[in-house]
C-alpha cells in the first residue's frame, strides 16, 4: 500500500505507511474522516499544537502539500 506524495520536481513519490507512528496514523485517520486540528486533539486529549505538530511530520514524511492530500493518503492506506 503506498500514497503517492510529490517530490520539489512535482514527480510522484510512492510512500510507505509504516514509516508513520501509530500516534500519526490515528491523527490521520482523523484527518482523513473529516475531523479538524481541535477536534482530533479532543479525541484524542492532545492540544491542538500537538496535532498541528503531528499533521507537520505527516506531511513531511508523506511529501503531502496539504490537508486534502493527507486526506486522499489517509483514504489510499484505508484509515478513513
Amino acid at each position: 500500500m503506498s500514497c503517492c506524495g510529490r517530490r520539489g520536481d512535482d514527480r510522484l513519490v510512492d510512500i510507505d505507511p509504516g514509516v508513520l507512528t501509530e500516534r500519526e496514523l490515528d491523527v490521520l485517520r482523523l484527518i482523513g474522516s473529516g475531523f479538524t486540528n481541535r477536534e482530533v486533539g479532543a479525541k484524542l486529549f492532545l492540544s491542538t499544537r500537538t496535532i498541528e505538530f503531528h499533521r507537520v511530520n505527516i506531511r513531511r514524511k508523506l511529501s503531502a502539500d496539504s490537508r486534502a492530500d493527507l486526506v486522499r493518503c489517509a483514504r489510499e492506506f484505508g484509515l478513513a
